[in-house]
């Protein structure tokens, strides 16, 4: 990107309309005196009194260098390189896996994670966790809009949900007789979490409660539950999804509870989420999240096998579904401008209350709320809805067998797949890890050795790339999806301007980016096809 493209950035904001927060969520198009001007029906989270419980749990990253509106005098792209690494990388995050004896028996070698916030604050979570009293390993990325408060509650629970769809009943029994006699629980999950995390609340009161009130309706079952992995995969996102709508429902003496659950229930997040128990994949995928499998063939080439798809006005089968859903009647007005009901992408969230209840429950909870303006809900009812619910949390499942060729996997949020294609990103990361196996250049000592002598061979090391590569493969891909050219290079200058931009300029040109990268052990998976 040249200067006169970066001026080109500041002086078109400077005379278009802005999009405030994640327009392309929720919004109409209101014609007035022959203009257009567009109007967010439901807008970001607005944050908790002074001394609150905050369901904002994003980190801290740099701000410095991010303008907050295009109309300061002194406005700037210009960023170092170190200031931009800065940027990129302080929500890396990196996990090898490791069993009791200190090797790797698992089919995850290791998983990177990274993010990076267009909205202020960001609206994308993501979640990662061993199941300690089942086997597998869980990965989440959570797409959240309408304010960040149903993706902070979702990756927070839903891990949860699915562990105890899982558990065998008499795992059941023994938590649940713990709980009656006031005894600790054993832990059903260990998180894997950023360092600079905020800690997760964990599940508070009324959290804790309704997942016990879910294992309890599991044991009330006559026989062992039995899930199989999909099954327990869908069950947990439909219950979720229901106790967030209970939730808001429900009696509340707590004040900032019941601001909590209004918060959860009319915002709204997709979701992708992985497990893996040694070769057996599944995702279980809701919305327009996305995860696609990296496969190194006999070849030596890389090809893509994407593992979910994303549900949208822009795909068959959801347009299919939902017309058989509602009458015929309503067939023109399902997807109005490529939008469920003409106000939102996904076809697939959680929460988003305001189109699964009746016209007549919305106003019910909304009447008998405080001050709902304050916490950013607005009462409004789409035209042409008759018959809710419009929208749905249930997943679809893939299953996959893992290969040798398995290499890695990519879960991402649309953030991402705006900017880069499946066969790229598969490219990128491909690319990444043949770059960070290469054989470093020896250093090699001729004696004497002198301070001057180790300094020429460092800066011939820096000189061919290693020493500024990106160790975190979530990072390289987000690098080059805002920085990269026309020729898929990465443009230092792009780079800076779109980390620069400020909050009311930044959604016009990116969204939330949350990456998560899952390399697999080929060895162990080897070993897995040797014993069968």
């Amino acid at each position: 990107m040249s200067g006169t493209v970066s001026s080109w950035i500041l002086s078109s904001a400077r005379s278009s309309i802005i999009l405030q927060g994640k327009g392309r969520w929720y919004s109409i198009c209101i014609p007035n005196r022959n203009k257009i001007k567009w109007k967010l029906i439901f807008s970001k989270t607005c944050p908790y009194p002074a001394g609150s419980c905050s369901l904002d749990r994003t980190l801290s990253f740099p701000k410095a260098f991010r303008h907050t509106s295009t109309e300061e005098e002194h406005f700037s792209f210009q960023l170092s390189p170190a200031q931009i690494n800065d940027i990129l990388r302080a929500g890396e995050l990196s996990h090898r896996t490791l069993d009791l004896n200190g090797k790797n028996a698992n089919s995850v070698l290791r998983f990177e994670s990274n993010q990076l916030a267009s909205n202020s604050p960001i609206e994308d979570r993501w979640s990662a966790a061993t199941c300690l009293q089942t086997a597998g390993m869980m990965f989440g990325v959570f797409d959240g809009h309408a304010g960040a408060a149903c993706a902070q509650a979702v990756s927070e629970r839903l891990l949860h949900y699915i562990a105890v769809s899982l558990m065998p009943r008499q795992s059941l029994e023994e938590i649940e007789m713990a709980v009656e006699a006031m005894k600790p629980v054993r832990p059903i999950l260990q998180w894997h979490r950023h360092p600079n995390d905020v800690e997760y609340r964990e599940i508070t009161s009324q959290y804790f409660e309704n997942l016990r009130v879910y294992w309890q309706h599991l044991l009330d079952l006559d026989t062992e539950p039995g899930f199989s992995l999909e099954e327990a995969m869908i069950c947990a996102f439909k219950r979720l999804d229901s106790d967030i709508s209970l939730e808001v429902q429900a009696p509340q003496e707590n004040e900032l509870m019941r601001n909590i659950a209004l918060q959860v229930a009319f915002s709204g997040a997709t979701a992708c989420v992985a497990h893996i128990d040694g070769v057996h994949l599944h995702v279980a995928n809701t919305g327009d999240c996305r995860a696609v499998l990296g496969v190194r063939e006999e070849d030596g080439t890389w090809s893509t096998l994407p593992l979910t798809r994303d549900h949208n006005a822009y795909d068959e089968f959801e347009i299919r579904r939902l017309k058989r859903e509602h009458p015929r009647s309503e067939e023109k007005t399902l997807f109005v401008n490529d939008r469920l009901l003409g106000i939102l992408m996904p076809s697939r969230a959680f929460g988003d209350v305001q189109l699964k209840w009746s016209k007549e429950l919305q106003h019910s909870i909304l009447e008998n709320s405080c001050d709902v303006e304050a916490l950013n809900i607005y009462q409004y009812v789409p035209p042409n809805y008759h018959t809710p619910p419009y929208l749905t949390a249930e997943p679809e499942v893939t299953y996959h067998k893992l290969r040798s060729k398995d290499k890695f996997l990519v879960i991402a949020s649309d953030g991402l797949w705006e900017m880069l294609s499946n066969e790229k990103v598969v490219k990128l990361v491909a690319g990444h890890l043949t770059e960070l196996n290469m054989q470093k250049p020896p250093l090699t000592f001729k004696k004497p050795v002198n301070l001057g002598y180790m300094h020429n061979l460092l800066l011939q090391r820096k000189s061919k790339g290693l020493a500024s590569l990106d160790q975190n493969t979530a990072t390289h891909l987000i690098r080059h999806a805002i920085g990269s050219n026309e020729y898929g290079e990465v443009d230092p200058e792009k780079l800076a301007a779109m980390l620069t931009l400020p909050e009311d300029l930044a959604r016009m040109y990116r969204d939330d980016i949350t990456v998560t990268v899952v390399h697999f052990n080929s060895e162990t998976i080897e070993d897995y096809y040797r014993s069968h």
